[in-house]
Formats: C-alpha cells, sequence, structure tokens
C-alpha cells in the first residue's frame, strides 16, 4: 500500500517528469533540489528517502520513471 493518494501520485508524476525532461546533464544535487520545489509547489510531502529514491532513477534512468511503481 502506498503512502500517498492516487492524485498525489499523480501530481508526484507530474514534478518527476518535469524534473526528467531537463536533468540531463544538471549539476549534482539538481534533481534533488527540483523535485523538492515541485513537490513544495504541489503540496505534497514527500518524504526524504521517496524524494532519493525518486532522484536516483532519474539519474539513473534514460527513459520514463513511474512514482506509482516506486513509491507503491
Amino acid at each position: 500500500m502506498s503512502d500517498y493518494e492516487s492524485e498525489q501520485i499523480e501530481a508526484i508524476q507530474g514534478v518527476v517528469d518535469r524534473v526528467s525532461a531537463y536533468q540531463d546533464g544538471a549539476p549534482e544535487g539538481t534533481v534533488e533540489d527540483e523535485l523538492r520545489k515541485g513537490f513544495d509547489e504541489i503540496a505534497v510531502e514527500v518524504s526524504p528517502e521517496h524524494v532519493d529514491t525518486l532522484a536516483a532513477a532519474i539519474n539513473e534512468e534514460s527513459g520514463d520513471v513511474s512514482a506509482a511503481q516506486l513509491l507503491g
């Protein structure tokens, strides 16, 4: 069971997609910072561990990152 409601996962996915789109070549720490900023903008509290998980996936994946799979 996820720590997040389905609406929150959808909002989190939007942030992940946005950050993923421009992360290529970003300085270290930028992905985490941008994820946190995005989550603040959508007013969804995402645990530091989950931010780390999402950031690592974005940094490692060349394709789509699924927030639902990673956080579910």
